[in-house]
């Protein structure tokens, strides 16, 4: 079924993100872009001579979780783990500076700050350079993080698990954040990574895109009956609540465990960049729910959170402002 919706019951939820609490924990990226333009190929090889104009860091994976809460309005806090390293140290800078608590950060003297380096020209992504370690964080560092959550548990309204596949995400998290959990009500949410999907048993929301669900559930996704099929699937084999399925151009589709499926069409007038833009689904769902929005109306506000930032080049969060303003340009039909 497709959702309606009470445009005045979600610009209200906005106003109620100020008092949840979430919890992100998984994988701290640096997003490093370089902008210039491209004026020449170079005589080495048949490649673009990029003229850098001017150079941005933003947080990414779970950082961009926590960016995204916060300019929406909500709190954070970020468990992950980073290097004994300058953008380490610039990383917890930003959170700083964002009033964001640190203390969930753990240091590893042994292993880098994983960094994305993109070189942008003319709104055009030219190519990446990752710097990372994907090898498990050690079970000390998994410890401390528990430590933290354990701690936080009861100020808390949410957990986000952002899964980029860097290592943090292990077993023994998931097993303790669970073991945490049992009898409460907290919200357990997952942005995925494809080989992690035997972690994500019991939780209550995972959002995979259309190639994750795809390879997840083994089912090739190509209509509307094949994401049915992937999504009653993971439901299944998970046993969690709900499983979101994010598809692009073609919108969002939302499964729930009593049975209820709900298709969200994109609102993105222009697609300039996807980066980020699950950070910002599962950041803006979660914020939904724990303001007391349904599912699939918290499905809806994502949907268009997400459609704000993929028409922007660059990692970007979302500001509640931004989303009431599209939220009332789409209720009052304007494009």
């Amino acid at each position: 079924m497709s959702t309606t919706y009470d445009s005045n019951v979600l610009s209200e939820s906005i106003d109620k993100f100020s008092s949840c609490r979430i919890l992100v924990v998984g994988d701290v990226i640096m997003d490093e872009f370089l902008w210039g333009r491209v004026e020449r190929i170079s005589p080495e090889a048949p490649v673009p001579v990029v003229q850098v104009e001017e150079e941005s860091l933003v947080l990414g994976g779970a950082g961009n979780v926590v960016n995204n809460i916060i300019s929406l309005g909500g709190q954070a806090l970020l468990c992950g783990v980073i290097g004994n390293d300058a953008m380490g140290r610039e990383l917890v800078h930003m959170l700083q500076k964002m009033n964001s608590p640190t203390h969930g950060l753990v240091v590893e003297d042994r292993r880098p700050t994983t960094i994305k380096t993109r070189i942008v020209a003319h709104s055009q992504q030219v190519v990446r350079v990752d710097r990372e370690e994907s090898e498990p964080v050690t079970e000390a560092s998994i410890k401390k993080i528990i430590t933290v959550i354990k701690e936080q548990l009861g100020s808390i309204d949410a957990i986000v698990i952002s899964d980029y596949g860097k290592g943090v995400v292990a077993r023994s998290l998931m097993d303790g954040i669970r073991s945490l959990g049992q009898g409460s009500q907290t919200i357990l949410a997952v942005d995925p990574t494809v080989r992690n999907l035997a972690l994500y048993k019991d939780v209550t929301l995972i959002t995979p895109n259309n190639y994750e669900a795809q390879q997840m559930s083994g089912i090739h996704i190509e209509d509307d009956q094949s994401v049915r099929q992937a999504g009653v699937h993971l439901l299944e084999e998970l046993g969690c609540q709900m499983v979101l399925i994010t598809q692009g151009d073609k919108g969002m589709t939302l499964f729930e465990g009593n049975g209820e499926t709900t298709q969200i069409p994109t609102v993105a007038r222009k697609v300039f960049d996807v980066s980020g833009a699950g950070d910002t689904v599962i950041a803006a769902f979660t914020l939904a729910v724990a303001s007391g929005l349904t599912s699939s109306e918290a499905a809806l506000l994502s949907n268009l959170a997400a459609g704000i930032v993929v028409g922007e080049v660059g990692t970007a969060p979302v500001a509640a402002s931004r989303l009431k303003e599209i939220l009332i340009d789409t209720a009052s039909g304007r494009k």
